[in-house]
């Protein structure tokens, strides 16, 4: 009886305390709307002042908050683009209606990256860019990455539709190393093919929150490979932004047909829903799928190649018996007639031999095979099919559980060391991670598969000799060519009517017969003797951060952080040298940084070191110092010196990859010197003929001093930004060709037929400088219009002319925006409009080398709000006057897209 009475009392007791507790706490409703239009604000951060407690409104602008503090308390409402908004709740039953009023002043937003601790914008240490949801949702671009090529100091390298890189300072390429670019804290650099992978895997649009851009050297905060910029995009929290979203953008591609033979359709369709389930409990969904018919690479222009090395020069496949098309695939196999062809014809039918002989033959007469042009080898069916999940969950109110992934899959086309169709292509992330308001702690890995992928130049090389040998094929020619010569052709229209007849029977693209080789051959990998390239390599990496401030705080704020990371090479011997097994690389980096605000927040000073080991190379310390000066209120000069560091990248140290003909792309790993005996059969400069001397490549350096201005005027109307820096690199890595006999008689090296050729990673003895300047203006005047203006200017200098940097950057390009999103008299009509100008300048690429035009576009939009039905319809067109043009020599040549998008709940 005893025992029952027991379990009665403890419960009663429970009830009562449960009475008792639910007595202590109240909850405040409400909704908040925008005071121009009274549409509902969503994802708005509702505070209680002088507390951490708080909650956001839901897609309706509504809230619920439930708090143990009794009324009266004020209750703080801020957002970007709003002002921040106060309001005393003196009985917990009101409901608390706001009217939001829009910010009229500019440089409020608050940033992360700069410091790696939130700060404002105006008051970061270094250069910095940031785009906001608001700002992608009104933005006149189809895909989100084109509004990071409208910022300040960036370059977009568009290898095809869905394949696009921002590069800042410099070495813009579809794949480059010395920029990061991270996704909610991941490294989105594919950990084999060397390129990153935002606009295949990653975010749509309507889960991206903001995205920060850092121009220059970031390798103190972010590790090696930020040697000229980081990019960091961050997806919206499902506790913030809640509800369904969904936007499906038709547009239409090729109107002139000028490239296609027909107007080809652009489909984009996005979705995104997320959940609060608790005040501990969210999740989200997203996915995105996209398909259109791809712009083409279409530059016909004649090539010498030569390895890595080339130039464009004059002729056509009419006028040059051995012309290379630079988009034209499986002419690059070429041979000397006379030495190869006509020599032995004399000896096999000796009455022809008083008349070739009668000929030069000591003059070489180069033949390349017929190819075929990009959009006849190349699927131009573009898909990219993304999806991505995440769990959270609030284990207190401090500490906050993350599961998410990633996953992307589908066709495009890229530009390396040749054209890649990547063909189910299929990239995947997963992390898990620990986040706290002073630390965290982050576990992800990067999967790697690609697919069906191959190279066109060698699977189409490689059509060529599985429909008629070339030996078969040139001597048809030579014995042909002789002909139409003793019947009194002139020269060049005897090698035309000679390669009409040996290529008498070539499949004609999209046959059966052709479908069906080349379809078999791109399926072999290279290493059998196939296009098709394997590569299955995999990354993981566990890092972590803690902010000491809260007990460091007095003398300085402190962060402390570190990371492990992992490679797993696995191609299966086609793109790196693991035919025998995977190859690991491992990585490990610390890194601290301290701060201190002096003389009554006037100066900010900041230093912070990090210190990086590969197991292939020395350890290195990155320091940076940096200061913050306010000159006036909301104006602020800053300085910095930082440093980066990179290790080469995994293809770097063990790419082994033949490209063009009898040339070899090798890593710089101490192992390649014995493999291909370099130790015993010396090599020599193919630019001097000297002997050349190898050494194991190592890390490069550069150090970098900026100087720069951020500052509001006209009562916070314009801001200003200014920046010019100087940089330094040492042990800069770039590229050169060697040359190797064959025979192992070092005479032979000068003959074509008995020598091997490499491009191999070098490190320049002499320091290679770099400087530029940029600045922007932002205006926001009359009725909510904006006008911005941005130009910059990069520059190189100090590379030796036989080697090759990959620079690759306009001396000057310039960016116009005027936009007003709250025009008409309910304020629901938008505009933006944005010209973008760059100069001419010399592209250089593992592909091709040459100049690459000036590029002039507009891209506009406008938009009408639905608020009742919380949408917008978008009218909007990149490249509105369809000004084809291409960034990099062999990549795609874009015209424009025409689009209308309808969207739901995007906020």
């Amino acid at each position: 009886m005893r025992k029952s009475y027991s379990k009665i009392a403890c419960m009663l007791l429970a009830v009562f305390l449960s009475i008792a507790a639910f007595a202590q706490t109240v909850t405040i409703t409400g909704n908040v709307k925008t005071s121009t239009s009274q549409e509902a604000v969503p994802a708005v951060s509702v505070t209680i002042k002088g507390t951490g407690s708080g909650t956001f409104t839901d897609d309706k602008g509504n809230f619920t908050l439930t708090t143990s503090q009794k009324p009266p308390f004020t209750l703080i409402f801020s957002s970007i683009g709003f002002e921040s908004q106060e309001v005393v709740v003196n009985n917990a039953s009101d409901v608390i209606n706001v009217s939001f009023v829009p910010s009229t002043q500019l440089g409020t937003e608050v940033v992360v990256s700069a410091s790696r601790v939130p700060e404002r914008i105006l008051e970061s240490p270094v250069s910095i860019e940031r785009v906001n949801s608001a700002s992608i949702r009104v933005a006149p671009a189809a895909s989100y990455y084109d509004i990071v090529g409208n910022l300040k100091g960036v370059d977009l390298t568009t290898s095809s539709l869905t394949f696009k890189t921002p590069s800042t300072r410099g070495f813009n390429g579809s794949g480059n190393t010395r920029f990061n670019q991270v996704i909610d804290g991941m490294d989105n650099q594919a950990p084999g093919l060397n390129f990153s992978v935002g606009t295949i895997v990653g975010l749509n649009e309507l889960d991206v929150d903001n995205m920060e851009l850092l121009p220059g050297a970031s390798s103190a905060l972010y590790g090696p490979g930020g040697m000229n910029g980081t990019l960091l995009i961050n997806s919206k929290s499902p506790f913030r932004y809640t509800g369904l979203s969904f936007q499906v953008k038709e547009g239409i591609m090729h109107t002139d047909k000028r490239y296609r033979d027909d107007a080809g359709a652009y489909h984009n369709w996005a979705i995104r829903w997320a959940q609060k389930v608790s005040d501990k409990f969210a999740y989200k969904i997203t996915g995105e799928f996209i398909q259109a018919k791809d712009w083409v690479g279409a530059d016909y222009r004649n090539y010498a190649r030569l390895g890595t090395n080339g130039r464009v020069i004059p002729g056509t496949r009419q006028t040059d018996p051995n012309y290379d098309g630079v988009n034209v695939y499986g002419d690059e196999t070429t041979t000397d007639l006379m030495k190869n062809v006509l020599i032995p014809i004399s000896k096999q039918a000796p009455f022809l031999a008083p008349y070739i002989y009668s000929l030069d033959t000591n003059k070489a007469i180069p033949v390349s095979r017929t190819g075929y042009t990009e959009r006849e080898i190349v699927d131009p069916n573009t898909v990219n099919f993304k999806l991505s999940g995440a769990l959270h969950y609030k284990i207190t109110e401090n500490l906050e559980a993350v599961f998410a992934g990633y996953f992307g899959t589908g066709n495009t086309v890229y530009t390396g060391s040749e054209r890649y169709s990547l063909r189910d292509l299929k990239i995947a992330q997963y992390k898990l991670e620990l986040n706290h308001k002073n630390w965290f702690i982050r576990s992800y890995t990067t999967q790697e598969n690609a697919g069906q992928s191959y190279n066109a130049t060698v699977t189409t090389r490689l059509f060529n000799e599985a429909w008629k040998p070339s030996t078969s094929w040139y001597s048809q020619y030579g014995q042909t060519y002789v002909a139409n010569l003793l019947s009194g052709m002139a020269n060049l229209d005897a090698h035309n009517a000679a390669r009409a007849v040996a290529d008498q029977g070539r499949p004609v693209a999209g046959s059966t017969q052709f479908n069906q080789i080349f379809d078999r051959i791109r399926s072999i990998p290279i290493v059998k003797g196939g296009g098709l390239f394997v590569d299955k390599t995999d990354l993981y990496n566990t890092e972590g951060q803690y902010n000491l401030t809260h007990a460091t705080g007095k003398v300085a704020d402190i962060l402390v952080g570190g990371n492990y990371k992992t490679y797993v090479l696995n191609s299966e011997g086609t793109l790196f040298a693991d035919s025998s097994g995977n190859i690991k690389i491992r990585e490990f980096g610390a890194y601290i940084q301290a701060s201190r605000r002096l003389f009554g927040d006037v100066l900010k000073l900041t230093f912070s070191g990090r210190y990086d080991k590969n197991e292939n190379f020395k350890g290195r310390l990155t320091p940076r110092a940096t200061a913050v000066l306010q000159v006036a209120k909301n104006n602020n000069l800053r300085f910095s010196y930082q440093s980066a560091y990179r290790f080469p990248s995994t293809q770097q140290q063990w790419i082994n990859l033949a490209v063009g003909s009898n040339v070899r792309l090798i890593g710089g790993n101490k192992d390649f010197i014995t493999h291909f005996g370099f130790d015993k059969n010396p090599v020599f400069s193919t630019t001097t003929g000297q002997v050349y001397t190898i050494n194991a490549v190592k890390p490069e350096a550069v150090t970098s001093f900026e100087m720069g201005y951020k500052g509001l005027l006209a009562e916070g109307k314009v801001m200003v930004d200014a920046y010019g820096y100087f940089g330094q690199y040492q042990d800069f890595l770039a590229r050169t060709l060697i040359m190797q006999s064959t025979t192992g008689n070092p005479a032979d090296v000068v003959n074509p037929a008995t020598r091997r050729i490499f491009s191999i990673p070098v490190n320049l003895a002499d320091k290679v400088k770099t400087y530029g300047y940029g600045m922007s203006i932002d205006y926001r005047f009359y009725k909510g219009y904006v006008f911005s203006v941005n130009g910059s200017s990069d520059n190189l200098q100090d590379v030796p002319e036989d080697y090759v940097a990959f620079f690759n950057a306009p001396k000057y390009r310039a960016n116009l925006t005027l936009a007003n999103g709250s025009l008409g008299k309910d304020k629901r009509y938008g505009f933006v409009a944005t010209y973008k100008w760059q100069d001419s300048f010399l592209s250089e690429g593992d592909f091709a080398t040459g100049d690459v035009p000036a590029i002039h576009t507009l891209d506009a939009q406008v938009s009408y709000k639905l608020p009742k039905s919380k949408s917008i319809v978008k009218l909007g067109a990149n490249n509105l006057l369809n000004q084809y043009y291409f960034n990099a020599v062999g990549n795609s040549i874009v015209g424009g897209l025409y689009y209308i998008s309808f969207g739901y709940n995007m906020y």
